[in-house]
């Protein structure tokens, strides 16, 4: 089984590839591949290839079984390019999107496509927690004193007892709820099909998409961490943001397009909500006139909530675990349904 890896990975981690089954021949070719700007970049910076270079990558492509990570030099042309791919590990859980948009599933009917789901859930969490701590600390407030060296005392709030509506409650909603309930918080989640134990999810209740407009007015904290699917799109409106307490800060980790970003803005702006904390953005990256950008209310990050230095063993941990379940014709781990789109 030949795999091509297509995005950059630490030496040693290719090798626990290779290691996984003699049957196997790994190719890396770090110079041929986008570099990374930080730790587990997947997409790189770009990258011209002379000639010599190109024929060999697209040699290599034109041979593989599998690929390790979407080809992000040849994204339009992969299917052709490399027609003998059965299978596509990717570096990223919200990959059905691309997928669709792509027409992957159609122009490559024998692939399969898994995802790194459960990967970012550990950082996504913490990002959450930190998004929930800062409002209820008033650590913008701190941090804004700091600047104007200015000594004034006051009385912030706390985290338990509060409680945290999670839209989206799947492997990164679970971390949410572990972290939440670690400080005291009550944890409501919602998810698209809402069987099972709660506390297996560790959630106090668990919830159907349905319902959410009736859950949201006890929402102190909505942490939104569903995947971008048709059924989720702009989920989060006026009337969604209306329903949610005085004060309620809304924190999203999911995708951008899952909020009516204009109503965000504007209840934001009337004060009504508290505040938020955003990873991802209707358009990326967010543009520089965005009002977004100077509410004292509200926190940017750059989409990089999921990102961390652990994030690449993670995903070999999890390729690895995949190949021997291929090798073996046994069931893989986060396989993509290109309906549900995740």
């Amino acid at each position: 089984m030949k795999i091509v890896i297509a995005s950059y990975l630490e030496p040693e981690l290719v090798a626990r590839v290779r290691a996984v089954d003699p049957r196997l021949e790994v190719f890396y070719e770090p110079s041929l591949l986008r570099p990374p700007r930080y730790a587990a970049d997947h997409t790189g910076s770009p990258i011209e290839r002379t000639p010599e270079e190109e024929a060999k990558w697209r040699s290599l492509l034109a041979e593989a079984d599998v690929l390790f990570d979407f080809d992000q030099t040849h994204l339009d042309d992969l299917p052709e390019l490399a027609p003998n791919v059965g299978w596509i590990q990717a570096t990223s859980a919200g990959i059905g999107e691309r997928v669709a948009s792509l027409g992957y599933a159609k122009r490559m009917p024998g692939a399969v496509f898994t995802t790194a789901s459960g990967v970012h859930a550990v950082p996504l969490a913490e990002f959450c927690l930190l998004g929930m701590l800062a409002f209820t600390r008033l650590l913008f407030d701190t941090v804004e004193q700091q600047r104007r060296r200015e000594w004034t005392r006051f009385a912030g709030s706390e985290l338990g007892g509060r409680t945290v509506v999670v839209f989206g409650h799947g492997s990164i909603g679970a971390e949410v709820g572990r972290v939440a309930r670690a400080v005291g918080m009550r944890v409501i989640g919602v998810k698209r099909t809402p069987g099972g134990d709660p506390e297996a999810l560790n959630a106090d209740e668990i919830h159907s998409a349905e319902g959410l407009l009736d859950l949201l007015p006890q929402a102190e904290f909505l942490v939104i961490a569903a995947p971008h699917t048709r059924a989720t799109e702009g989920a989060i409106g006026e009337a969604e943001l209306a329903a949610l307490p005085p004060g309620a800060v809304v924190i999203n980790v999911g995708r951008g397009s899952l909020v009516d970003e204009p109503a965000l803005i504007a209840a934001l702006e009337s004060k009504r909500l508290g505040g938020a904390v955003l990873d991802v953005f209707a358009t990326e990256p967010l543009p520089p006139d965005s009002p977004l950008w100077s509410m004292p209310n509200v926190l940017v990050s750059p989409h990089s909530a999921a990102t961390s230095d652990r994030e690449n063993e993670r995903i070999v941990d999890l390729f690895c675990e995949n190949i021997r379940r291929f090798l073996a014709a046994e069931p893989l781990l986060n396989v993509l349904d290109p309906d549900l789109r995740y």
